[in-house]
């Protein structure tokens, strides 16, 4: 079950990012996606799929179109930031450390890189529960870990989520 899964999620991204509908360019691509698949679809889901596993999919799945928009803002914000007048004294760069309340390895993970893929941050260390993110300013760093800790951990059923 675990290598259907995982083959219609290769698939679905392959035909998402070629475009190519033609019979030789899909049929390449069903045959590498089922390669892909039979070798790493057990290292995509280290247990059997299951209800819960589902809902987090399609939670993330949600997710994705709001990291997308946080992430464009924040490229606005850099940007306005790049170009200000008065950008040295603006730009502050430093790190921030804050507790989390997520606790699953996923869910950390999952967090952190939504952090570091959103422009005028990268988280630099996982310390259990303490992140250590370095931010370009003071408006940035006041913003952690705010909003995207709260959806990642609806994501994975740690936080509950009002929308």
């Amino acid at each position: 079950m675990s290598y259907l899964v995982t083959f219609f999620i290769f698939l679905g991204f392959w035909i998402f990012m070629s475009g190519l509908f033609d019979i030789w360019h899909f049929g390449l691509g069903v045959i590498c996606c089922a390669l892909v698949s039979y070798m790493s679809s057990d290292l995509f889901f280290k247990e059997k799929p299951s209800f819960k596993k589902a809902v987090e999919v399609v939670r993330f799945v949600k997710y994705i179109p709001w990291l997308l928009y946080q992430i464009g803002l924040a490229n606005i914000y850099i940007v306005k930031l790049a170009f200000h007048p008065k950008m040295k004294r603006q730009i502050y760069p430093h790190v921030v450390r804050f507790k989390t309340v997520l606790k699953d390895e996923l869910s950390l993970v999952t967090f952190a890189n939504s952090i570091t893929l959103t422009p005028g941050t990268i988280t630099l260390l996982i310390d259990g529960d303490v992140f250590y993110v370095h931010a370009i300013d003071k408006v940035v760093a006041d913003s952690l870990p705010g909003e995207m800790e709260k959806r990642v951990g609806h994501i994975f059923g740690e936080v509950l989520w009002k929308h």
